[in-house]
């Protein structure tokens, strides 16, 4: 990795960290999820980055992926388990981070202590070459440990430039990436999520999250100020996640229809909000790290 991609890399990293400790202050019963979304987001930008995606707001059984809509009017609840998850680029250089928070209780101490002792030890045991099976073994040893489960098929990723998700994924339990091991200038997001659930997650209602996907789908756009819109939102957004409260800043006149029309074309794929499949509480901690020779440095 060459200094200027490490500088982007390491500046991205301060950025997201500071949005994610700025994010927790923010969290308060009464507060509108779609406020602290808005403002973190201005945060980001307003420090020199981009938003690597929409901030994600999980509560409670809800593991992954929500954004609030341009209209939401959600508020945060006393005894709440938020999971803020937020991503900066610096010229796609990605850095993605999530905590999670309880408002004003702590009924769920434990289960937060689950998922981020388990991000400390898959950290400590990280360095080019080690097997990612032997890391998700080690996360499920971890919060196995505490009495709770990890979720099975959530993981960590690859980060590549303008890549979200690039690569190798980060397994939370063992089994699971026995052939896969990181190298040394990998970027990866370590993201443990443990639950006092089932450890599984099914697929629920749209996330406001959206992703342009430029395939061959393309061609079943017919109406030619739907493929404009298209095309304007792929120079926009390119290759990374957006959010319908974005879509409708860019294009205040077009409404949800046209959006609609591409998601349901597969040109504009939304992605799916993630339960718990037993309705348990889900707590999430996650740091990007670089992996060195002898180890990784923590850039989040």
């Amino acid at each position: 990795m060459d200094n200027t991609v490490y500088e982007n890399y390491t500046q991205a990293g301060v950025i997201a960290a500071d949005a994610r400790d700025y994010g927790v202050s923010l969290l308060k019963p009464g507060v509108r999820l779609l406020d602290v979304a808005t403002r973190l987001e201005t945060r980001i930008k307003g420090k020199g980055a981009g938003l690597a995606f929409p901030v994600n707001i999980a509560v409670n059984t809800l593991a992954a992926h929500y954004s609030p809509r341009h209209d939401d009017m959600l508020v945060f609840k006393q005894g709440d388990v938020v999971k803020l998850d937020v991503g900066a680029h610096i010229d796609g250089y990605i850095a993605d981070t999530a905590i999670t928070v309880e408002i004003g209780t702590h009924s769920y101490k434990t289960l937060i202590t689950a998922s981020s002792k388990a991000l400390e030890k898959a950290i400590e045991v990280l360095k080019a070459g080690t097997s990612l099976s032997d890391l998700g073994a080690v996360v499920q040893e971890t919060i196995t440990g505490y009495g709770f489960k990890p979720i099975d098929n959530l993981m960590g990723h690859g980060l590549g430039r303008f890549e979200l998700h690039s690569g190798l994924s980060v397994p939370n339990v063992k089994g699971i990436g026995i052939n896969m091991k990181p190298k040394e200038g990998d970027v990866l997001a370590i993201e443990p999520f443990a639950t006092n659930g089932m450890g599984h997650v099914i697929s629920g209602a749209g996330s406001n999250i959206y992703l342009c996907n430029q395939s061959l789908k393309t061609k079943l756009i017919r109406d030619s100020k739907t493929k404009l819109l298209f095309e304007k939102m792929t120079a926009q957004f390119g290759t990374l996640p957006f959010a319908e409260r974005w879509y409708h800043e860019l294009f205040p006149t077009s409404g949800d229809l046209a959006l609609k029309k591409l998601s349901f074309l597969g040109v504009a794929k939304q992605y799916p909000q993630l339960f718990e499949a037993k309705n348990g509480i889900v707590t999430q901690k996650e740091h990007t790290v670089i992996v060195k020779e002898n180890g990784c440095e923590v850039i989040t």
